[in-house]
Protein backbone atom coordinates (compact mmCIF):
# COMPACT_ATOMS: atom_id res chain seq x y z
CA UNK A 1 0.00 0.00 0.00
CA UNK A 2 1.23 3.72 -0.92
CA UNK A 3 1.41 6.41 1.41
CA UNK A 4 -2.27 7.79 0.91
CA UNK A 5 -3.29 4.32 1.82
CA UNK A 6 -1.57 4.41 5.13
CA UNK A 7 -3.22 7.82 6.30
CA UNK A 8 -6.42 6.46 5.35
CA UNK A 9 -6.10 2.56 7.13
CA UNK A 10 -4.14 2.69 9.57
CA UNK A 11 -5.63 3.43 13.29
CA UNK A 12 -8.54 5.04 11.79
CA UNK A 13 -11.58 5.34 13.22
CA UNK A 14 -13.94 7.34 11.36
CA UNK A 15 -13.54 9.51 8.68
CA UNK A 16 -16.44 12.12 8.42
CA UNK A 17 -18.29 12.35 5.44
CA UNK A 18 -17.03 9.76 4.37
CA UNK A 19 -13.17 7.72 3.22
CA UNK A 20 -13.94 7.74 -0.16
CA UNK A 21 -14.26 11.68 -0.90
CA UNK A 22 -11.14 12.03 1.49
CA UNK A 23 -9.52 9.41 -0.99
CA UNK A 24 -10.41 11.45 -4.31
CA UNK A 25 -9.03 14.63 -2.35
CA UNK A 26 -5.68 12.80 -1.33
CA UNK A 27 -4.90 11.81 -4.75
CA UNK A 28 -5.61 15.39 -6.46
CA UNK A 29 -2.44 17.47 -6.82
CA UNK A 30 -4.60 19.65 -3.80
CA UNK A 31 -2.39 20.61 -0.73
CA UNK A 32 -4.39 20.15 2.33
CA UNK A 33 -4.86 21.90 5.69
CA UNK A 34 -4.12 19.46 8.07
CA UNK A 35 -4.13 20.19 12.02
CA UNK A 36 -4.08 18.11 15.48
CA UNK A 37 -4.95 20.39 18.07
CA UNK A 38 -4.14 19.25 22.13
CA UNK A 39 -4.77 21.24 25.31
CA UNK A 40 -1.35 21.30 27.10
CA UNK A 41 -3.50 20.28 30.46
CA UNK A 42 -0.69 17.47 31.51
CA UNK A 43 2.91 16.60 31.09
CA UNK A 44 3.27 13.31 29.76
CA UNK A 45 2.17 11.53 26.08
CA UNK A 46 2.47 8.06 26.09
CA UNK A 47 1.85 5.79 22.85
CA UNK A 48 -1.75 5.94 22.87
CA UNK A 49 -1.98 9.69 22.30
CA UNK A 50 1.30 9.18 19.87
CA UNK A 51 -1.54 7.38 17.49
CA UNK A 52 -2.46 10.75 16.45
CA UNK A 53 0.90 12.47 16.12
CA UNK A 54 2.32 9.65 13.73
CA UNK A 55 -1.20 10.88 11.95
CA UNK A 56 -0.20 14.56 11.94
CA UNK A 57 3.25 13.24 10.55
CA UNK A 58 2.45 10.82 7.74
CA UNK A 59 0.69 14.16 5.77
CA UNK A 60 3.63 16.54 6.63
CA UNK A 61 5.62 13.25 4.70
CA UNK A 62 3.16 14.23 2.04
CA UNK A 63 3.82 17.71 1.71
CA UNK A 64 0.58 19.27 3.25
CA UNK A 65 0.22 22.41 5.01
CA UNK A 66 0.51 20.54 8.53
CA UNK A 67 -0.22 22.96 11.99
CA UNK A 68 0.00 21.43 15.65
CA UNK A 69 -2.15 23.42 17.55
CA UNK A 70 -1.71 24.30 20.61
CA UNK A 71 -5.01 25.16 22.76
CA UNK A 72 -3.53 27.73 25.37
CA UNK A 73 -6.67 29.77 25.14
CA UNK A 74 -9.31 26.97 24.95
CA UNK A 75 -6.74 25.42 27.41
CA UNK A 76 -8.29 28.12 29.87
CA UNK A 77 -11.67 26.27 29.94
CA UNK A 78 -10.92 23.01 29.48
CA UNK A 79 -12.39 20.01 27.14
CA UNK A 80 -15.25 17.81 29.05
CA UNK A 81 -15.70 15.52 26.47
CA UNK A 82 -14.10 12.29 28.37
CA UNK A 83 -15.19 13.57 31.52
CA UNK A 84 -17.54 13.37 34.25
CA UNK A 85 -16.82 17.11 36.29
CA UNK A 86 -15.56 20.41 34.97
CA UNK A 87 -11.51 20.56 34.48
CA UNK A 88 -9.84 22.65 36.91
CA UNK A 89 -8.82 26.06 35.75
CA UNK A 90 -5.23 26.30 34.79
CA UNK A 91 -3.04 29.65 34.52
CA UNK A 92 -1.66 31.04 31.96
CA UNK A 93 1.98 30.21 33.63
CA UNK A 94 0.82 25.87 34.27
CA UNK A 95 -0.48 26.31 30.38
CA UNK A 96 3.42 27.26 28.73
CA UNK A 97 5.20 25.13 31.23
CA UNK A 98 2.57 22.04 30.39
CA UNK A 99 3.55 22.72 26.51
CA UNK A 100 7.24 22.52 26.85
CA UNK A 101 7.24 19.44 27.99
CA UNK A 102 4.65 18.06 25.81
CA UNK A 103 6.74 19.26 22.82
CA UNK A 104 9.60 17.69 24.20
CA UNK A 105 8.15 13.99 23.74
CA UNK A 106 6.19 15.05 20.82
CA UNK A 107 9.89 15.48 18.78
CA UNK A 108 10.48 11.87 19.01
CA UNK A 109 7.92 12.22 16.33
CA UNK A 110 6.31 14.75 14.98
CA UNK A 111 9.48 16.56 13.32
CA UNK A 112 8.62 20.57 14.04
CA UNK A 113 10.97 22.20 11.31
CA UNK A 114 8.16 21.01 8.74
CA UNK A 115 5.66 20.93 11.07
CA UNK A 116 3.74 24.46 12.40
CA UNK A 117 3.34 25.38 15.60
CA UNK A 118 0.19 27.97 16.28
CA UNK A 119 -1.49 28.86 19.42
CA UNK A 120 -4.97 29.61 19.31
CA UNK A 121 -5.04 32.31 21.59
CA UNK A 122 -3.87 34.29 18.31
CA UNK A 123 -6.95 34.69 17.27
CA UNK A 124 -9.58 33.99 20.04
CA UNK A 125 -8.12 36.37 22.53
CA UNK A 126 -9.35 38.92 19.67
CA UNK A 127 -13.02 38.19 19.54
CA UNK A 128 -15.48 40.51 21.01
CA UNK A 129 -18.78 39.46 22.70
CA UNK A 130 -20.64 39.80 19.69
CA UNK A 131 -18.37 37.89 17.61
CA UNK A 132 -19.09 35.34 20.27
CA UNK A 133 -23.07 35.76 19.37
CA UNK A 134 -22.86 35.58 15.86
CA UNK A 135 -20.31 32.61 16.30
CA UNK A 136 -22.79 30.36 18.99
CA UNK A 137 -25.77 31.15 16.39
CA UNK A 138 -24.94 28.46 14.58
CA UNK A 139 -25.48 25.57 17.26
CA UNK A 140 -27.98 24.49 19.43
CA UNK A 141 -28.04 23.90 23.68
CA UNK A 142 -30.06 20.76 22.33
CA UNK A 143 -26.67 19.41 20.82
CA UNK A 144 -24.72 19.53 23.65
CA UNK A 145 -26.79 18.42 26.34
CA UNK A 146 -27.44 15.72 24.33
CA UNK A 147 -24.16 14.31 24.72
CA UNK A 148 -23.50 10.84 26.78
CA UNK A 149 -21.30 12.25 30.05
CA UNK A 150 -23.07 15.90 29.61
CA UNK A 151 -26.60 14.07 30.05
CA UNK A 152 -25.22 11.88 32.74
CA UNK A 153 -23.85 14.99 34.80
CA UNK A 154 -27.71 16.86 34.62
CA UNK A 155 -29.36 13.56 35.31
CA UNK A 156 -26.92 13.17 38.49
CA UNK A 157 -27.82 16.73 39.18
CA UNK A 158 -23.62 17.41 38.59
CA UNK A 159 -22.88 20.96 37.88
CA UNK A 160 -22.38 21.95 34.09
CA UNK A 161 -20.70 25.09 33.47
CA UNK A 162 -21.94 27.82 31.40
CA UNK A 163 -18.60 28.11 29.70
CA UNK A 164 -17.83 24.82 28.88
CA UNK A 165 -20.98 25.26 25.99
CA UNK A 166 -18.41 27.41 24.73
CA UNK A 167 -15.28 24.95 24.40
CA UNK A 168 -17.26 23.25 20.63
CA UNK A 169 -17.98 27.03 19.44
CA UNK A 170 -14.13 27.50 20.20
CA UNK A 171 -12.83 24.78 18.33
CA UNK A 172 -14.96 25.25 16.03
CA UNK A 173 -13.41 28.82 14.96
CA UNK A 174 -9.59 27.12 15.10
CA UNK A 175 -10.80 25.54 12.31
CA UNK A 176 -12.50 27.92 10.31
CA UNK A 177 -10.06 30.50 11.28
CA UNK A 178 -7.26 28.11 9.60
CA UNK A 179 -9.20 27.10 6.96
CA UNK A 180 -8.88 23.79 7.87
CA UNK A 181 -9.41 21.04 5.32
CA UNK A 182 -8.57 17.89 7.73
CA UNK A 183 -9.07 17.70 11.52
CA UNK A 184 -7.08 15.15 13.15
CA UNK A 185 -8.37 13.81 16.77
CA UNK A 186 -9.48 11.03 18.92
CA UNK A 187 -12.90 9.31 18.70
CA UNK A 188 -13.89 11.33 21.83
CA UNK A 189 -13.69 14.26 20.14
CA UNK A 190 -15.65 13.84 17.53
CA UNK A 191 -18.71 16.53 18.73
CA UNK A 192 -16.22 19.27 19.17
CA UNK A 193 -14.43 18.30 15.36
CA UNK A 194 -18.11 18.52 13.80
CA UNK A 195 -18.28 22.42 15.13
CA UNK A 196 -15.40 22.77 12.89
CA UNK A 197 -17.32 21.08 9.79
CA UNK A 198 -20.32 23.50 10.66
CA UNK A 199 -18.48 26.47 10.50
CA UNK A 200 -16.49 25.59 7.21
CA UNK A 201 -20.12 24.55 5.56
CA UNK A 202 -21.76 27.90 7.05
CA UNK A 203 -19.33 30.37 7.05
CA UNK A 204 -17.26 29.03 3.31
CA UNK A 205 -19.60 26.61 1.89
CA UNK A 206 -16.74 24.28 2.17
CA UNK A 207 -16.62 20.72 2.82
CA UNK A 208 -13.70 19.70 5.21
CA UNK A 209 -13.12 16.00 7.08
CA UNK A 210 -12.97 14.74 10.38
CA UNK A 211 -10.74 12.18 10.75
CA UNK A 212 -11.06 10.14 14.55
CA UNK A 213 -8.11 7.65 15.06
CA UNK A 214 -8.24 4.29 16.51
CA UNK A 215 -7.87 4.21 20.69
CA UNK A 216 -4.94 1.88 21.44
CA UNK A 217 -4.98 0.15 24.88
CA UNK A 218 -2.84 -0.54 27.86
CA UNK A 219 -0.71 -3.09 28.86
CA UNK A 220 -3.35 -5.07 30.57
CA UNK A 221 -6.05 -4.21 27.46
CA UNK A 222 -7.99 -1.32 29.36
CA UNK A 223 -7.59 2.53 28.43
CA UNK A 224 -4.13 3.90 28.47
CA UNK A 225 -4.48 5.89 32.13
CA UNK A 226 -2.04 6.82 34.43
CA UNK A 227 -4.32 6.02 37.54
CA UNK A 228 -4.26 2.28 36.28
CA UNK A 229 -0.71 2.04 35.83
CA UNK A 230 -1.11 0.59 32.33
CA UNK A 231 0.55 3.01 30.43
CA UNK A 232 3.90 3.17 27.92
CA UNK A 233 5.13 6.97 28.07
CA UNK A 234 7.28 8.06 25.66
CA UNK A 235 9.71 9.64 28.51
CA UNK A 236 9.77 5.73 29.99
CA UNK A 237 13.46 4.80 29.70
CA UNK A 238 14.50 2.26 26.98
CA UNK A 239 14.38 -0.47 29.84
CA UNK A 240 11.16 0.02 31.29
CA UNK A 241 9.71 1.02 27.87
CA UNK A 242 10.79 -2.32 26.59
CA UNK A 243 9.58 -3.87 29.81
CA UNK A 244 6.34 -3.04 29.66
CA UNK A 245 5.87 -3.97 25.91
CA UNK A 246 6.91 -7.43 27.36
CA UNK A 247 4.21 -7.38 29.97
CA UNK A 248 1.52 -6.81 27.34
CA UNK A 249 -1.32 -9.55 26.19
CA UNK A 250 -0.21 -11.27 23.57
CA UNK A 251 -3.95 -10.63 21.31
CA UNK A 252 -2.32 -6.70 21.23
CA UNK A 253 0.67 -7.50 19.85
CA UNK A 254 -0.56 -7.16 16.29
CA UNK A 255 -2.52 -3.98 17.21
CA UNK A 256 0.83 -2.54 18.80
CA UNK A 257 2.59 -3.10 15.44
CA UNK A 258 -0.11 -1.31 14.08
CA UNK A 259 -0.81 1.98 16.08
CA UNK A 260 2.57 2.10 18.08
CA UNK A 261 5.28 1.81 15.54
CA UNK A 262 5.88 2.49 12.08
CA UNK A 263 6.22 -1.13 10.74
CA UNK A 264 4.16 -0.90 6.59
CA UNK A 265 0.71 -2.26 6.63
CA UNK A 266 2.30 -4.95 3.97
CA UNK A 267 4.72 -6.37 7.31
CA UNK A 268 2.14 -5.73 9.62
CA UNK A 269 -0.07 -8.43 7.73
CA UNK A 270 2.83 -10.60 7.63
CA UNK A 271 3.32 -10.33 10.70
CA UNK A 272 -0.58 -11.26 11.80
CA UNK A 273 0.20 -14.30 9.67
CA UNK A 274 3.16 -16.03 11.79
CA UNK A 275 1.07 -15.14 15.14
CA UNK A 276 -2.14 -17.15 13.83
CA UNK A 277 0.23 -19.66 12.03
CA UNK A 278 1.46 -20.90 15.36
CA UNK A 279 4.22 -18.46 15.83
CA UNK A 280 5.34 -18.51 19.49
CA UNK A 281 4.22 -14.73 21.23
CA UNK A 282 6.64 -14.39 22.64
CA UNK A 283 9.68 -13.84 19.70
CA UNK A 284 7.09 -11.30 17.66
CA UNK A 285 6.85 -9.63 21.08
CA UNK A 286 10.46 -8.83 21.47
CA UNK A 287 10.48 -7.61 17.52
CA UNK A 288 8.23 -5.51 19.11
CA UNK A 289 9.78 -4.38 21.94
CA UNK A 290 12.75 -3.42 19.70
CA UNK A 291 11.18 -2.05 17.41
CA UNK A 292 9.09 1.22 19.82
CA UNK A 293 12.55 1.45 21.44
CA UNK A 294 14.17 1.86 18.50
CA UNK A 295 12.12 4.59 17.51
CA UNK A 296 11.20 6.66 20.16
CA UNK A 297 15.13 5.92 21.41
CA UNK A 298 17.95 4.35 18.94
CA UNK A 299 18.93 0.94 18.02
CA UNK A 300 21.69 0.36 20.70
CA UNK A 301 18.99 1.48 23.47
CA UNK A 302 16.76 -1.63 22.36
CA UNK A 303 19.92 -3.74 22.14
CA UNK A 304 20.78 -3.03 25.38
CA UNK A 305 17.12 -3.26 26.54
CA UNK A 306 16.53 -6.15 25.21
CA UNK A 307 19.71 -7.60 27.29
CA UNK A 308 18.84 -5.96 30.48
CA UNK A 309 15.58 -7.43 30.26
CA UNK A 310 16.59 -10.90 28.99
CA UNK A 311 19.06 -10.64 32.71
CA UNK A 312 16.55 -9.23 35.12
CA UNK A 313 13.13 -10.86 34.02
CA UNK A 314 13.89 -14.00 31.91
CA UNK A 315 16.99 -15.17 34.41
CA UNK A 316 16.00 -12.79 36.95
CA UNK A 317 19.63 -11.77 37.77
CA UNK A 318 20.29 -8.39 39.88
CA UNK A 319 21.65 -6.13 37.25
CA UNK A 320 25.44 -5.39 37.87
CA UNK A 321 24.58 -1.66 38.86
CA UNK A 322 21.75 -0.82 41.10
CA UNK A 323 20.40 2.55 41.90
CA UNK A 324 21.08 3.30 44.99
CA UNK A 325 18.44 5.45 47.25
CA UNK A 326 19.80 7.04 50.36
CA UNK A 327 17.51 7.24 53.27
CA UNK A 328 18.16 9.01 56.76
CA UNK A 329 19.42 6.59 59.34
CA UNK A 330 17.97 8.42 62.23
CA UNK A 331 14.69 8.08 60.28
CA UNK A 332 12.00 4.79 61.33
CA UNK A 333 10.24 3.92 57.65
CA UNK A 334 8.48 0.57 57.11
CA UNK A 335 7.58 -0.39 53.10
CA UNK A 336 4.59 0.31 52.24
CA UNK A 337 1.94 2.56 50.06
CA UNK A 338 3.34 5.76 51.70
CA UNK A 339 7.11 4.86 51.87
CA UNK A 340 6.53 3.78 47.70
CA UNK A 341 5.16 7.57 46.53
CA UNK A 342 7.77 8.89 49.11
CA UNK A 343 10.19 7.48 46.64
CA UNK A 344 8.02 8.01 43.55
CA UNK A 345 8.78 4.46 43.24
CA UNK A 346 4.35 4.68 42.32
CA UNK A 347 2.57 7.68 40.81
CA UNK A 348 -0.08 7.68 43.89
CA UNK A 349 -1.05 5.72 46.98
CA UNK A 350 -3.69 3.81 44.45
CA UNK A 351 -0.95 2.62 42.13
CA UNK A 352 1.68 1.41 45.32
CA UNK A 353 -1.46 0.00 46.59
CA UNK A 354 -2.26 -2.04 43.39
CA UNK A 355 1.20 -3.16 43.27
CA UNK A 356 1.13 -5.11 46.64
CA UNK A 357 -2.07 -6.39 45.67
CA UNK A 358 -0.77 -7.54 42.61
CA UNK A 359 2.24 -9.43 44.23
CA UNK A 360 4.77 -6.38 42.50
CA UNK A 361 6.19 -5.62 45.11
CA UNK A 362 9.57 -7.64 46.54
CA UNK A 363 11.50 -7.05 49.41
CA UNK A 364 15.26 -9.28 49.83
CA UNK A 365 13.45 -11.63 47.14
CA UNK A 366 10.23 -12.12 49.59
CA UNK A 367 6.76 -11.20 47.90
CA UNK A 368 4.92 -8.44 50.04
CA UNK A 369 1.34 -8.05 49.71
CA UNK A 370 0.43 -5.65 52.53
CA UNK A 371 0.39 -2.14 51.24
CA UNK A 372 -0.07 -1.39 54.87
CA UNK A 373 3.67 -3.18 55.81
CA UNK A 374 5.69 -2.77 58.87
CA UNK A 375 8.50 -4.20 57.54
CA UNK A 376 11.49 -1.86 58.98
CA UNK A 377 13.26 -0.56 56.07
CA UNK A 378 17.39 -1.47 57.08
CA UNK A 379 20.58 -0.80 55.17
CA UNK A 380 21.02 -2.88 51.68
CA UNK A 381 18.00 -3.87 50.90
CA UNK A 382 16.97 -4.85 47.63
CA UNK A 383 13.78 -3.64 46.81
CA UNK A 384 12.17 -4.68 43.66
CA UNK A 385 9.17 -2.99 42.03
CA UNK A 386 7.16 -4.66 39.31
CA UNK A 387 9.19 -6.39 36.99
CA UNK A 388 11.47 -3.28 35.79
CA UNK A 389 12.11 -0.98 38.92
CA UNK A 390 15.37 -2.26 41.16
CA UNK A 391 16.63 -0.40 43.92
CA UNK A 392 18.99 -0.76 47.19
CA UNK A 393 17.99 1.53 49.81
CA UNK A 394 21.09 2.54 51.80
CA UNK A 395 20.58 4.26 55.41
CA UNK A 396 23.54 6.73 56.08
Amino acid sequence: MDQIDDILYRGVANIIPGKDMLSKLLQSDKKLNVYLGIDPTATRIHLGHAVQLRKLQAFSNLGHNVTFLIGDFTSLIGDTSDKDSERPVLTTREIQDNFKSYKEQAEKIVDFSKVSLKFNSEWLNTLGFSDVISLAQHFSVGDFVGRELIRRRLDENKRVGLHEFLYPVMQGYDSYFMDTDIQIGGTDQTFNMQAGRTLQKDLRQKESFVMTTTLLEGTDGRKMSKSWGNAIWLQDSPEDMYAKVMAIKDDLIIQYFLLATQTSLEAVETLKKRLTGGEHPMILKKELAHRIVTELHSDLSAQAAALHFENTVQKRELPEIIEEVQLSADDEEYINEDFLVELNLASSKSEAKRLFQQGGVVVNDERVTDSQSMIAVKDGMILKIGKRKIVKLKKA
